[in-house]
Formats: structure tokens, sequence, C-alpha cells
């Protein structure tokens, strides 16, 4: 595609990249989302793997490894990988010629369990041809560590394109590039030599912690120097920063989440997975969520509340309130790489049925969290303490926490136009949300006039993943009646 991103790769994790590769260790908690790419035939293998490796060549990270700072001193670097092979990343599946909708969400779900090796450049892509009608798909996995959802959406225009037949790149020589990138990196780390490479971790493991506080040692002091001039700042600012703590150690906590709710029926965990797809139109639901002054997202969370409300009601079951979270993005750049977000918890009534009074209450709730959320200095101040402690307490904290949470919740903005890719028409793109621990995690994605939602859910949580997509199908109709109305 012709969209000029920049490409500005730091060389070690931020304390948020670092915190989710840390607590990935449990295998409960992997923070690290797919995608299924539903085409109208099967991709082009040979101009697929030529227009990837062409992407690879030009962001490093994806043919670099991740190596572990010394002890808790830093985060984990990144560095090229000296035995990157390409066709470890890329696979292909032929299901017959008769595989169905349902057979590629299985399929997919089975491939999001498999764990990405830690020791390699973390993602994968697996082409699938023998769908029904003669179409194909394709899968994807990019570790959360590497980019958060925006950047993955940006990453996908290194192998999708605007039009079926579009020129693609020319061959290039991936290897020589990443043995080249290996021997400057080699070069600069002495050439390799092992305890030269140990000492050379210490040195810049140390250099990276000092610098770290040395930032923060340069902002306290500008800080306490405008103090005598205004004496009113020094209050200010105190409780300013104890506001920001308290926020902090609650969202480390979950102390914040103390009042009432969650559903009585989805208590129950596991690493089981089970995909459900929802299609809804774009500009109908964005016509609705505008008639009441609410937003995109206000809409598509008051759909999925109110499937949820129906679910339990079919069941006799009363919810005082769902426990639920959504994402902010707090991007500024044009990078594909680097992540940037702060996730946000929310309890919402579980009475309420009426669709508009359900996004009413969506949009008040979110609003007054989102300005909660904002006290607490973003992710990388709750990840950088949450990186001091011990990756047990860590991930027992994060599974706790995890275990309150009704869904777990994601919007992202896709292309407003039709894309290809290998000569596939993209007709559907299922973002697959990490678990990570809540009954179920349920991202949209909207694309050329639809808003296709993954509702990845635990089904030993929620033993009826198909009953609960027709509730939640069910209620985003009664929202779309509305604005008919």
């Amino acid at each position: 595609m012709a969209t000029k991103r920049d490409i500005e790769l730091a060389d070690r994790m931020s304390e948020h990249e670092a915190l989710m590769w840390n607590i990935e260790k449990d295998p409960w908690l992997n923070p690290s989302g797919s995608s299924l790419t539903i085409l109208d035939q099967p991709v082009d293998m040979e101009r697929f793997r030529r227009q990837l490796r062409h992407g690879v060549a030009n962001v490093p990270r994806l043919y670099q490894r991740v190596v572990p700072g010394f002890g808790r001193i830093s985060t984990p670097a990144w560095v090229p990988d000296p035995e990157f092979d390409f066709d470890h990343h890329v696979r292909e599946i032929d299901l017959g010629g008769d595989a169905t909708d349902r057979d590629l969400l299985d399929l997919a779900t089975t491939l999001a369990s498999e764990p990405l090796d830690r020791t390699r450049p973390l993602w994968r892509f697996v082409a699938i041809s023998g769908v029904e009608g003669g179409r194909g798909a394709l899968w994807s996995i990019f570790h959360h560590a590497i980019s958060d959802g925006i950047g993955q959406i940006r990453m996908a225009e290194l192998y999708q394109q605007i039009a079926r037949d579009e020129e693609g790149h020319p061959e290039i020589d991936l290897e020589a590039i990443v043995a080249d990138a290996v021997a400057v990196h080699d070069a600069k780390e002495q050439g390799g030599d092992t305890a030269t490479g140990v000492v050379s971790n210490v040195r810049t493991s140390v250099e990276h912690l000092a610098r770290r506080q040395l930032g923060l040692g340069r902002r306290a002091l500008g800080e306490v120097m405008l103090w005598p001039a205004d004496a009113d700042r020094a209050v200010d600012k105190a409780t300013s920063t104890v506001s920001s703590a308290r926020h902090t150690i609650d969202q480390l906590s979950g102390s914040s989440n103390e009042t009432p709710g969650g559903s009585p029926l989805w208590k129950e965990r596991s690493r089981h997975r089970h995909l459900e797809w929802v299609q809804v139109p774009l500009d109908d639901l964005k016509a609705a969520a505008k008639a009441e002054g609410c937003s995109i997202n206000d809409a598509f969370m008051a759909g999925l509340t109110n499937g949820a409300a129906a679910y339990h009601a079919e069941r006799n079951a009363d919810v005082d309130a769902f426990n639920t979270s959504f994402v902010v993005s707090t991007r500024t750049d044009n990078n594909m790489a680097g992540n940037s977000f702060t996730p946000v918890l929310v309890q919402l009534d579980g009475s309420v049925s009426d669709p508009v009074e359900r996004m009413l209450e969506v949009k008040r709730v979110a609003e007054e969290q989102r300005a909660a959320a904002s006290k607490g200095g973003g992710m990388n101040g709750l990840a950088g303490l949450a990186n001091l402690l011990p990756t047990s307490v860590v991930t027992k904290t994060a599974r706790d926490r995890a275990g309150k949470l009704d869904f777990a919740t994601s919007n992202l903005r896709g292309a407003p136009f039709t894309l290809y890719c290998a000569g596939g028409r993209v007709e559907a793109t299922i973002p697959l949300g990490p678990v990570a621990g809540t009954a179920a995690n349920i991202t949209a994605l909207s694309y050329d006039g639809s808003i296709d939602i993954g509702i990845l859910v635990d089904p030993v949580a929620i033993d009826d993943p198909a009953g609960f997509r027709r509730n939640v199908v069910d209620a985003f109709d009664q929202i779309l009646a509305g604005a008919d109305a």
C-alpha cells in the first residue's frame, strides 16, 4: 500500500512491553492477539512471500529476537536474530476445498493457542486454502511486545494492496540484510565474545537505568525549583502525586473494583477458547450512536453488554453489574511498531435492557473512568512499578484481576475501502483479542463499511458461545432498529 509510515524502533522494550513479556510466563495471561482475514481466493504464495520479505527487510523488529536485560536493572533488548529463518514464520494449510466459515474460526482458534517461540522473532503467518466457494484466508499473529492493535493494522500495509493486480515488490535478499544487521550488532558488542557480551549487557543495562533515573531526577528537580515562587504549587503537586499513586496501586491490585458485580455464571476460567463472529453495518451503527450523542464505541459496548444481559435473563440469572473494560489509544505518532494504550475498567448496570438507556450509561461511565485512568500516568507508570516486583506476584495479581472481568473489549479502525492481499480480495478481518484470564475478549475492527467483531470466549466460563453470539446479534439489531425508527 502507498501509505508512508514511520519505522522508529527502540533498542529496548518499554516498561509496558516488558510487563506484557514477563506476565506471559503464565500461559493463562498471554497478551497477544491474532487475526483471521477471509479472502475471495487464496493468496498467491509466491507473491505473498515476496511482499512479506520486503516488509520484514524494512521493519527490523520482524527479524529481531528478545534478549533479557541484566536482572531487573533494565527491560529486555531487541537484537538481530543470527538464526533468522523466514520459512519458520510462514506456513501453508490446505483444508481440502469444502471448509466452512465455522472451520476457519475453529482453525484460527487452534492456531492462536500455539505459543510463539520466544527465542525467535515474534510473529507468524498461516496461508489457508481449500475453503468452500474457492475462497482462502490468512491467519497472522504479532506478539503484543512488538506492537499494539493500531500498530498491527498499520503493519498489515506491508502485505496488503489497494488493487487486485497491483504490482508488488521485486525479490529482495532478506537473508543478506539480516546477516549485515547481525554483523553490525556483533561489532558493536565487540565481536560477540561471551564474557564481553555479559559485561556489555550489564553496562548497557546500568546505562539504561541511569538514564531513566536521571530523567526522573531532572523532572523532580525542575519541579522543586518552582516551589519557592509559588507556594500553592507544592501543595497541588503533592495532592496530584498522591492521587496518581493511589490510582496506580488500585490498577495493580484491583482494589478500585471492589463494588458488587460480575456474572454469577461466568466465574470459572480455563485455557480453552472458542471463536464467534458478528458483522454489523458501520454506517448504521454510527447513525444510531450519533442520534443519542454517543460514539461508535459507546454503541459497541452497549450492544455487547445488552447481549450479556439477555444471555443471563434467558438463564434466570441476576447480575448487579457487568465488569468490563475498553482500550484508549494514546498514540500520537505515525509509527508501525510500539505500544501506546491504556485499558479502562468500567462497571455497567446488569438490569438495563433499553438500547438508548444503555448507550447513555456507557457514555457517562466511560467518560468518568477515562478521566480517572488518566490520573494514573498511563500504563508505563503502572508497568514500571509492576516490573520491580517478583514475576510470580505480578502474574498472580494479574490473574486474580482478570478473573473479575466478565469481558474485555477493544475497538479498532481499519481501512474504509476495499483491500487485497496477494491477489485475494479481503472480505472480512476477524480479530482475536487476548482472553488472558477473562471470560471473553471481544474486539471490533471496522473495514469497508462493516464492523467485524471477534468474540473469543473461554467456553468453560461462557458455556454456550453460540447462544451468546445470538444474544449479541439481537442486541445490535435493537440498537440499529432505534436509528431506523
